[in-house]
C-alpha cells in the first residue's frame, strides 16, 4: 500500500518505515503538498483523526493517509503535556521549545517529586488511517514508565532521553532501533496496523 504520512516528522518516518515495510511511506513534501494542522482536539485519537481526515481530502489517488498523535502523560502533573506534548511550556515561554529546552522545563516542574513512583508516566499513540471514504481506522498504545532526574541517551527524539522505559531498563533515548520498536508507544501501535493492512 501507498501511505501518505501526515507530518512533517522524518523521524515518524523512519520508525513506521522500519514496520510497515511491505507499504511505502511518503511525507505531503515529497509530493509537493502543503499540509498544516492545528491540534486542538481534546484526545489523541480525535486530533489523529483530524489530521488524517484532513489530508485525505487532497490526497493524490492511489495513496492511504496515516496520521499519528502521541504525547507524554505524567501522572503527577495531571496528565499533562498530554495532547500538548509538542507546545509543553508555550504559554509561560511564548514560543515553541526545541525537545532539550522543553525536557528542562519538564524536569524543573518535577523537581519536587523525587522518588520514581512519584514520576510516573506514559507515552501515548494514536493512529489514525483514511484507505477511502469508507474505510477508516483508529489504534491507540501506550507505554509505561517515569520521568528520569536527567536526559540520557542520544537516540530517538521529544522526550525520549527522560522516558525511563522500566520493562526495557533505559531510556528510550538510549534503545538502539530495534528495541525502541519494540517497546515504544508507536511501536505497539504501528505493529497493531501492520496486522491490520495484512487484513484489508
Amino acid at each position: 500500500m501507498n501511505i501518505l504520512l501526515a507530518t512533517s516528522n522524518t523521524h515518524k518516518k523512519e520508525e513506521f518505515a522500519r514496520i510497515l515495510t511491505e507499504h511505502t511511506i511518503v511525507l505531503p513534501s515529497e509530493l509537493n503538498l502543503s499540509f498544516d494542522f492545528e491540534e486542538n482536539a481534546e484526545t489523541f485519537t480525535e486530533n489523529a483523526l483530524g489530521k488524517a481526515l484532513s489530508l485525505s481530502k487532497v490526497v493524490p489517488k492511489g495513496y492511504a493517509v496515516l496520521a499519528d498523535d502521541s504525547g507524554l502523560c505524567v501522572d503527577a502533573l495531571g496528565g499533562n503535556p498530554g495532547v500538548r506534548t509538542a507546545r509543553y511550556g508555550m504559554e509561560e515561554f511564548g514560543h515553541l521549545l526545541e525537545a532539550g529546552p522543553r525536557n528542562e522545563y519538564l524536569l524543573k516542574n518535577l523537581k519536587a517529586f523525587t522518588r520514581k513512583e512519584e514520576r510516573k508516566a506514559s507515552f501515548v499513540c494514536a493512529l489514525a488511517l483514511v484507505v477511502d471514504t469508507h474505510r477508516i481506522y483508529t489504534i491507540e498504545e501506550s507505554v509505561e514508565g517515569y520521568i528520569t532526574e536527567e536526559a540520557d541517551g542520544r537516540g530517538g527524539f521529544g522526550y525520549d532521553p527522560v522516558f525511563f522505559v522500566e520493562e526495557a531498563g533505559s531510556t528510550m533515548a538510549a534503545l538502539d532501533n530495534g528495541k525502541k520498536d519494540l517497546y515504544s508507544h508507536r511501536g505497539r501501535a504501528t505493529r497493531l496496523l501492520n496486522t491490520l493492512l495484512g487484513e484489508i
